[in-house]
């Protein structure tokens, strides 16, 4: 691309792939991929790449895995190579002062919610959690805050009905690919103009952590469906049962009546399990250490009857 914008791409989980993917495909000038350092995981505690690091390699781009991003040599690395714009999404660390006035246009995120909703982490779970019926991507440049900069762009699009964290992760990913290319090539062309975000709406998001997923089956169905859907896939939703913990997939609310936790029935392939207001159709079901069944397999197998109960 003639003329192009050289830029530094911050990014590390999956989520980033598509953004630094399509940038690359549109031949951007890509003088430096920041990530951070791989991690050890698995039951092996091997240590692993980040995603972001992967794909670059790949894509044959060159790789810097700093432990922080605040330091005084992270800054001045990035000063030598003059980027016009830092392209950042889902990073993982606040970009200090010096960092930000590295870039002659400054620092572009990816976020995946309608801003100043839902700012800081977790912005897919917590709108399914809170029963948000759309959400969708920002563009903003970058200051000192967390998700506080100035809105470049937006779009929208809706939560579907069933959708799990999961599935709304991949498609918000794509969208925001999309729409930061669109942004890029108006703030090239002098197009767009950014806008403070408004006091009205403003709500942080706090990270989420394993107890979030303990299901309270005292709770209306409708609560405890969009739960299972919003940590799905992690940390995940669960409660116990026969003395081990239980994870559950694939909610939606039902019109079940019995005590909180009460095993139902298992109709069209579906567990109903009562809540305090209606029942939970769970499609799929996990027990600590082993593999995740259909519900119908985990019915036949534990040999379920409306005498069993979750949550004990």
């Amino acid at each position: 691309m003639s003329g192009t914008w050289r830029m530094v791409f911050l990014g590390t989980p999956e989520f980033a792939g598509p953004s630094l993917l399509a940038l690359a495909g549109a031949g951007y000038d890509l003088a430096l991929v920041v990530t951070q350092p791989d991690r050890p995981k698995g039951r092996g505690r091997s240590l692993t790449p980040p995603p972001v690091k992967t794909l670059a390699e790949k894509l044959g781009l060159p790789v810097w895995q700093p432990q922080s991003i605040k330091t005084p040599e992270a800054s001045a690395r990035l000063k030598v190579l003059a980027p016009d714009l830092l392209v950042v999404v889902a990073f993982g660390q606040i970009l200090p002062p010096a960092v930000l006035a590295a870039a002659g246009h400054g620092a572009v995120n990816v976020h995946p919610s309608l801003l100043p909703a839902y700012r800081g982490p977790a912005p897919i779970n917590w709108a399914i959690i809170n029963g948000e019926t759309e959400t969708g991507v920002t563009t903003m440049l970058l200051d000192e805050g967390m998700d506080t900069g100035p809105i470049l762009l937006s779009r929208t699009t809706a939560i579907g009905a069933e959708e799990t964290a999961g599935e709304l992760h991949d498609r918000l990913a794509g969208l925001g690919a999309e729409l930061l290319l669109e942004t890029v090539k108006r703030m090239k062309e002098g197009g767009l103009s950014p806008r403070p975000q408004p006091v009205q709406g403003a709500c942080p998001c706090r990270r989420l952590e394993k107890p979030d997923g303990l299901l309270d089956w005292n709770r209306p169905a409708e609560e405890l469906c969009r739960l299972v859907r919003g940590l799905d896939p992690w940390p995940g939703a669960y409660t116990f049962f026969r003395g081990r913990s239980l994870r559950l997939f694939g909610a939606r609310p039902g019109p079940g009546r019995g005590r909180p936790g009460q095993v139902l029935a298992l109709e069209e392939g579906r567990l109903h399990v009562a809540a305090g207001r209606g029942s939970l159709a769970l499609k799929e079901a996990q027990v600590a250490g082993g593999k995740r069944q259909a519900a119908a397999e985990f019915w036949n197998g534990q040999r379920l009857s409306p005498a069993d109960c979750f949550g004990i």
